[in-house]
């Protein structure tokens, strides 16, 4: 109960003074920044109508204009779209700074609770680490998660002595240049059809009802699933290539531009390209790889890795050609991941540029 108070006020506290600030703006352009929206909250509670604020820490709450003002500031810079209010049955967190929590090594205790919160650990602190903040969230599936933010110097790995190209694509997910092709999971295609039959099953529950309730939260669920299996892959293959490889190549993809292909926006979708690749991007920085980006416009499919001849045109549906010049028989896959990891070595060797218009 106190957790779920503790979330009802930070939303309160975000979408009051959200609209506080869209509408000093919209009506006497009048710019209301965090110290403003700090000194509004603190005269809010000491209102009758608002005094419940009071019956929480006030730190989450507090927490909760920062995080309004981190999104005005996005919003200004470009970097995301105009704040959005909180939605109850969206989402909850409550973030907790040090002044809030008592952390003794192995218990977790938060303000204006009176007992320890009963965690399942997923991975243990690192020794002698302080936390510094304690962000409480529950998702729309109806599960807790605590994140510990602290300093942890992440271990070094051993130089690896392998180097690998990377295609991707949608029948099997990842294109090795050693040859190896990593099957797609398919993930929210194989639960497709019951996602649908579950939705179906809720459209036809009356709007607040409990009934409607418990469906909403079986589809929620259904979702979470398919969202945890397709983050177990990505996370196993891109920590076995991290573990594996010194260099990984792999081709840029304008993954939103692609996604506006009707036929294909689902598997796409589904991939989660961008996701790994990102999984990737940070392995590789905290265990010193080294990943190149090979320009989208390279020719990898056209070229022939074994002699460098370039075919004019390839449609998609060759899935396998001869080379003209030396004869070779390339599986158009296997053979652009050759191509991808052969332009990731110039890259990284002599920091060339890769342009198709000067090979």
């Amino acid at each position: 109960m106190t957790l779920a108070r503790t979330f009802g006020c930070a939303r309160f506290a975000y979408n009051y003074m959200l609209r506080l600030r869209t509408d000093a703006w919209y009506q006497r352009q009048e710019r209301v920044g965090y110290h403003e929206t700090s000194a509004a909250l603190t005269a809010l509670k000491k209102t009758e109508d608002h005094a419940w604020l009071n019956e929480v820490s006030s730190v989450p709450v507090q927490q909760a204009l920062r995080h309004l003002q981190t999104a005005f500031a996005n919003f200004f810079a470009k970097r995301a779209k105009y704040p959005g209010f909180r939605r109850k049955d969206g989402r909850q967190s409550a973030e907790y700074t040090s002044s809030a929590f008592k952390w003794d090594g192995t218990s977790l205790k938060l303000a204006k609770m009176d007992a320890p919160l009963a965690i399942r650990w997923s991975r243990t602190l690192p020794k002698g680490a302080k936390p510094t903040t304690v962000t409480v969230s529950k998702d729309t599936a109806g599960r807790y998660h605590v994140s510990i933010l602290c300093d942890d110097a992440v271990p070094a790995k051993r130089t690896a002595n392998g180097q690998i190209g990377i295609d991707l694509g949608l029948t099997h997910f990842a294109i090795l240049s050693s040859g190896e092709k990593i099957g797609a999971p398919n993930t929210f295609r194989k639960y497709e059809n019951k996602l649908a039959k579950l939705q179906r099953r809720l459209a036809k529950k009356q709007k607040g009802s409990v009934r409607r309730a418990k469906a909403k939260l079986t589809v929620a669920k259904l979702h979470a699933k398919v969202a945890d299996v397709r983050r177990d892959f990505l996370h196993k293959l891109s920590t076995r290539l991290i573990n594996e490889n010194q260099v990984i190549a792999i081709e840029s993809l304008a993954v939103s531009n692609m996604q506006k292909n009707g036929r294909l926006a689902k598997s796409i979708g589904d991939a989660s390209w961008s996701e790994f690749v990102r999984q990737l991007t940070y392995k590789a920085e905290w265990y010193g790889r080294t990943l190149v980006g090979i320009d989208r416009w390279y020719p990898s499919s056209k070229r022939c890795s074994d002699c460098g001849h370039t075919v004019q045109k390839m449609p998609l549906n060759v899935r396998s050609w001869m080379c003209r010049e030396c004869g070779a028989i390339q599986d158009r896959d296997v053979n652009a991941a050759r191509n991808v990891l052969a332009a990731g070595l110039a890259v990284s060797a002599h920091g060339e540029s890769v342009d198709p218009m000067s090979r």
